[in-house]
């Protein structure tokens, strides 16, 4: 894959020369591992902060020997993914030197973000009283599975477990089955954005209290606010959701549906676009007037009937066909696409979302020895592997 694509991806468009970014001259010691700090780090990072990433010495983040390892590089795509735009630093902490060291970057930080396991930081004297004493302005940002305090503190968690425990995981799937987990680390991609909104909303009352402070952003927490508004729901009718598959309790006619050479998926989200789906798209007028389709309510009721009437109508042309139809109706519809198709899709050209940089990916690859020279070279002028998105290489 990385050896075409020069071909495959679009150049890199640079920003303009000097233009700014929101987070230049903030400076962020990063303790973070795995997925929700990290990515978290890397979206300061991304609006211009200055990351330092701190590793244990030898192994580093566990996250870098996640496959897919580069045999080359190195490291796996999901450390490439999730650590972008950063410098690194390998520390002891079980050391006084590598204590000492850490203590140097605190002093000098304006951030300090950490998803250690409860007491951790206490027992290596970084905890958040210690540093405020070295730093009163520090921002002190900790990632808890559940809580830092209290009856749940020292409960170990991942992605798949939160999305478990939060509900999330009996909402998705279909009815006749168990729940499933999203791949995708859905919850680790939101509490690492909760954790951007904390920092900065933390850096803004610094700015107007001229003081930091510490914050907090569980991964359980994160994981009931992404099961939406069903706890709404929930609070309102006293039911449980229940598994619906690619259908959709709220609004009908949305789901999969298939082409004569492709799969799509189409959100009929209220009664305008169910009109315009039947009139301008299907030229079924009879049945956008039926009234038994008048309303939400009612198509949901009589789901399997419309469903068989657009399974029949949709098979008989291709998707061009019909998006070209839906498109020009506004309907909302889309592809049912793989992971490649996508970062390859016209709308991610379009929007600049994958892109190739000059790295010493263009000029082929080098040797273990040549390549670790470069990295340790590059890292620091925060190099950022090809396909991570689009943001800027600052030297």
């Amino acid at each position: 894959m990385l050896e075409s694509i020069d071909t495959d991806l679009p150049e890199h468009r640079p920003r303009l020369p000097g233009a700014q970014h929101p987070l230049d001259g903030i400076r962020v010691v990063d303790f973070s591992h795995f997925i929700a700090g990290p990515f978290a780090t890397m979206i300061l990072a991304d609006m211009g902060a200055e990351v330092i990433k701190v590793e244990a010495p030898g192994g580093g983040d566990d996250l870098r020997r996640y496959p897919p390892v580069h045999p080359e590089l190195d490291q796996g795509a999901p450390f490439a993914w999730s650590n972008r735009n950063k410098k690194s630093v390998a520390l002891d902490l079980k050391s006084p030197h590598g204590i000492a060291v850490a203590r140097d970057l605190i002093r000098n930080a304006d951030v300090l973000v950490e998803n250690f396991s409860a007491g951790v930081m206490q027992r290596l004297g970084l905890d958040y009283e210690s540093c405020r004493a070295l730093n009163p302005r520090l921002v002190y940002c900790s990632i808890a599975a559940y809580s830092r305090e209290g009856a749940f503190a020292d409960r170990l968690g991942f992605d798949p477990i939160v999305q478990a425990e939060s509900g999330f995981v009996s909402m998705n799937g279909y009815p006749d089955r168990d729940g499933v987990r999203a791949l995708s680390p859905v919850m680790d991609i939101s509490t690492a954005m909760m954790v951007g909104n904390a920092v900065m909303g933390a850096l803004l009352a610094r700015g107007r209290m001229g003081c930091g402070q510490r914050v907090e952003v569980s991964l359980f927490d994160t994981a009931v606010l992404m099961t939406g508004y069903a706890t709404m729901q929930t609070l309102f009718t006293g039911c449980d959701p229940q598994r619906n598959g690619n259908t959709s309790p709220d609004t009908c006619p949305s789901g999969v549906f298939h082409a004569r050479d492709r799969s799509f998926y189409i959100n009929s989200g209220n009664d305008k676009i169910f009109q315009r789906l039947m009139t301008r798209v299907l030229d079924r007028p009879d049945v956008a007037a039926d009234p038994e389709y008048a309303s939400g309510p009612l198509r949901s009721k009589n789901r399997e009937r419309l469903f068989a009437l657009l399974a029949d109508a949709f098979i008989c042309e291709d998707w061009s066909h019909w998006q070209a139809r839906m498109r020009a109706a506004g309907v909302p519809c889309g592809l049912v696409r793989t992971v490649s198709e996508a970062i390859h899709s016209l709308e991610a050209r379009d929007h600049g979302l994958v892109t190739r940089i000059p790295t010493l990916f263009s000029a082929g690859f080098p040797t273990s020895a040549s390549l670790s020279a470069m990295v340790r070279r590059l890292w620091p002028i925060r190099w950022r592997h090809p396909l991570s998105g689009n943001t800027r290489r600052k030297s």
